[in-house]
């Protein structure tokens, strides 16, 4: 017996609080580890998120516009939003914009750019519309130090390039992207506002994700970069998609860091699809990162040890990523808040729906910032969440599909384009 000085049984102070102590049953144990497992990365992205700060410009920096060359690879058939896209990058003044379409609209092309009219912008074409292909036909004429490659149905501010060039000052940075967001209907039917909404709602999770990564774990031969991104293959499929993914791999995988700047003033703006077009997008989206994931866990490997969070908390988690966790977890916090009284009970199970309802919001503060009526397509954004599931299990099993799926381009590649440096 240990007396505590004061003529008290410090024993039993400790063993009398215990006695009504019961040990978790089955179900309690499973929630802790589901939920744990489910909230664990969105709690550490949130604190991550909130404290990511963008590399500042130099007071004296190293590069200039005039270090930069645009690879603008194109198979567009709208000349109005084109023009558009090449104004906004032409206001940026970079060395030069390479601009690459295909036979087939290089004539259009060309004349949109002739009515231009600028020094710094030139056109050429590619047999085949693959968007890999085409920017291998600009990558021997970049004469600069920093190349960017860009999509043609962009919007830059006129301020992005001194935000894309801070982060060189680090001689490690390989690679550096902005933040985006989709450009808002102001008219339109309730469908096509909606396709709009769950548009700005993914990309705006994007911009959560990348940059919580980024803050946690960060995340050179031109040649073998070359022939990788022209001839990359899913099996015997040559990959037209997945182009994004394969730039990361490759500057994971030559030590080369990467960097997002997430500042309105390089915030470029995007259009997606308005219409059942987007979820062929999602579909193509969903098999890139099935496919670049195995690439990643399997083949390379290379982020196990460069990345460990990103290991879990981008790569793991897309297999445990559905809908069925959610349900499976309000079935397990009804079960395991049963044999407590009914007061508790009630309290318990109405703070978890309080919780995922707040987990639900938390990716898409930014978009309630710039417009809160936006909030009410909060069911919307939840009830997609839950049928995405299926179009993930969908493109897990179609990852022979390797085309862009919402746009028509060339799949098989000639002999003699294949054959080229």
């Amino acid at each position: 017996m240990w007396l505590t000085g004061f003529g008290v049984d410090f024993q039993g102070l400790i063993r009398h609080p215990m006695k009504d102590f019961k040990p978790l049953n089955w179900e309690q144990w499973w929630f802790i580890i589901l939920f744990t497992i489910r909230y664990l990365r969105l709690i550490v992205h949130s604190i991550a998120h909130w404290r990511y700060k963008s590399i500042p410009i130099p007071n004296n920096p190293t590069y200039s516009n005039k270090d930069i060359t645009i690879i603008l690879p194109t198979i567009s058939t709208d000349v109005k939003e084109l023009r558009q896209t090449i104004q906004s990058m032409l206001a940026c003044n970079p060395s030069q914009i390479l601009l690459v379409t295909t036979k087939n609209q290089y004539n259009i092309i060309r004349n949109l750019c002739q009515s231009i009219n600028v020094r710094n912008l030139t056109v050429f074409q590619s047999p085949v519309a693959s968007k890999r292909l085409q920017v291998c036909k600009a990558i021997p004429l970049v004469e600069t130090s920093i190349t960017v490659m860009a999509d043609d149905d962009v919007t830059w501010p006129s301020t992005t390039i001194p935000w894309l060039l801070a982060p060189f000052e680090d001689k490690k940075i390989g690679g550096v992207g902005t933040c985006q967001r989709v450009r808002r209907l102001q008219t339109g039917t309730l469908l096509e506002r909606c396709y709009n909404w769950l548009s700005a709602a993914y990309i705006e999770r994007r911009n959560f994700e990348i940059s919580a990564t980024h803050y946690i774990d960060g995340g050179t031969s031109y040649s073998a970069f070359k022939k990788g991104f022209k001839n990359e293959k899913w099996g015997k499929r040559r990959l037209n998609a997945d182009d994004d993914n394969f730039v990361t791999r490759w500057l994971v995988s030559h030590q080369w860091k990467t960097w997002i700047q997430y500042n309105r003033k390089c915030e470029i703006e995007t259009t997606l699809e308005n219409n059942p077009k987007f979820l062929l997008q999602c579909l193509r989206w969903a098999r890139s990162n099935w496919r670049s994931n195995y690439v990643s866990l399997v083949v390379e490997r290379y982020i196990w040890r460069q990345q460990p969070w990103c290991t879990y908390a981008l790569h793991f988690t897309m297999f445990i990523n559905f809908a069925v966790v959610d349900f499976f977890l309000f079935w397990l916090c009804y079960q395991s808040t049963s044999p407590y009284e009914e007061g508790v009970k009630m309290s318990l199970r109405v703070a978890f729906s309080i919780w995922w309802l707040t987990t639900k919001n938390i990716k898409l503060i930014g978009l309630y910032k710039r417009n809160i009526r936006d909030i009410w397509f909060l069911p919307v954004s939840i009830f997609f969440g839950y049928f995405h599931s299926f179009i993930k299990l969908y493109a897990a099993f179609t990852l022979h599909e390797t085309g862009w799926g919402s746009r028509v381009v060339g799949i098989v590649v000639p002999t003699e384009v294949e054959n080229k440096d």
